[in-house]
């Protein structure tokens, strides 16, 4: 069996990675994060007018049906450069309103993620900080045929730039009474603020809801039924944040080899000193290592459901782990260079840091893989 990337799969990793190479290198990324908006507007349109954006938006709603195994290949490269955009947060709220919403709400949202004007995200943090079912407080109050929504999500991912937010809250007492809600930005009640990042190339905030009304045409499936689709929400964002950390760590390492080869210390290049060389022959170790766990995970969402959960968590697990120690390994390896503002290094070990506990740090998905594996 080939398990390779199709030739339509690498030529769509080259046109992005010219692209980004071409507009989005390390220095405008700098620019762009010190701006208000934190991301390029125009480069989002771009990638828009490109298909990225819709790319797993089925093609009735103006997207390209493709899965999760292209996205990931879009999104390795988007890490490499650190893109700073809203695609993994908009990629899942499209995922939410694709699998189960009704062909009224595909039909209302769908098309306006898939050319770029509606940016979504997915809001499920609370103050419990638990990821899952578990950690949803939010419980609502039936007000006829709507349910009226109070409380506070945390970390959304660019909350400040979204148009849509995919709240899930408790509708019962059950833990896993769950309902999923799609709230326009413009909704009564509904307010958002900007909160500090480690890494300020991705954006996040916190929403308030006092008194939010959600009619049941917002609800995506049958109040009180969306626990399951809630935890896969959970494993795409794994699966994302991950192939985001491929790219980072690959250029993280790159980065590194080519200084090693560059600087001379006693006549010699660094890289011929074993202290040098074996730490960047475990950065390739690791990344290769969960770079083959996350290939698997993100054919699991497309073609094995059952199997998506376990293979998520095996990947973000390590890569949790992992991505860390190249960030930290990276800005070492340079030396006194390493730890200024000016040189690029520190910025892959802020990506690393901001990563290892989105959507669950090594911990939380070890524990899980112990679980769902029956010890």
């Amino acid at each position: 069996m080939n398990f390779g990337f199709s030739e339509e799969q690498e030529l769509l990793r080259a046109e992005v990675r010219k692209f980004l190479d071409q507009n989005c290198p390390l220095e405008e990324v700098r620019k762009l994060s010190e701006t208000p908006q934190g991301f390029s507007r125009s480069y989002w349109d771009r990638f828009a007018e490109l298909g990225w954006v819709g790319l797993g938006v089925p093609e009735v709603h103006g997207g390209i049906g493709l899965g999760w195994v292209d996205l990931v290949v879009v999104l390795e490269e988007t890490g490499r450069t650190l893109f700073p955009s809203p695609l993994i947060a908009t990629s899942l709220a499209s995922a939410a309103i694709q699998a189960a919403g009704s062909e009224a709400q595909q039909a209302r949202w769908l098309p306006g993620i898939a050319d770029g004007s509606l940016i979504g995200t997915l809001a499920h943090l609370e103050d419990s900080d638990v990821l899952g079912c578990a950690g949803v407080e939010l419980l609502a109050r039936r007000d006829a045929d709507a349910f009226l929504l109070t409380g506070g999500k945390h970390m959304v991912l660019d909350a400040a730039n979204a148009d849509l937010f995919v709240v899930p809250f408790k509708s019962g007492a059950g833990e896993e009474d769950i309902s999923l809600a799609v709230i326009e930005r413009a909704t009564a009640g509904l307010d958002v603020e900007p909160a500090g990042s480690i890494d300020v190339t991705q954006r996040q905030g916190r929403l308030r809801l006092d008194g939010v009304r959600v009619e049941t045409d917002a609800i995506l499936g049958e109040p009180g039924g969306a626990a399951p689709l809630f935890e896969r929400l959970l494993d795409c964002g794994a699966v994302a944040i991950t192939a985001e950390a491929i790219g980072a760590s690959e250029a993280a390492l790159e980065l590194t080899a080519s200084y090693a080869k560059q600087r001379v210390q006693f006549d010699q290049p660094i890289g011929r000193f074993q202290g040098v060389k074996h730490p960047l022959a475990e950065m390739y170790v690791d990344i290769e290592s969960f770079k083959s766990l996350l290939y698997y995970a993100a054919w699991a969402l497309d073609n094995l459901p059952e199997e998506a959960s376990l293979a998520a968590s095996r990947a973000k697990a390590y890569a949790s782990e992992a991505f860390p120690r190249i960030g930290i390994d990276t800005v070492g390896l340079h030396g006194g260079i390493g730890y200024t503002w000016e040189y690029d290094a520190h910025l892959y070990l802020k990506r690393a840091k901001w990563c290892r506990p989105t959507f669950g740090d090594a911990d939380y998905h070890y524990e899980r893989v112990a679980r769902l594996g029956g010890i």
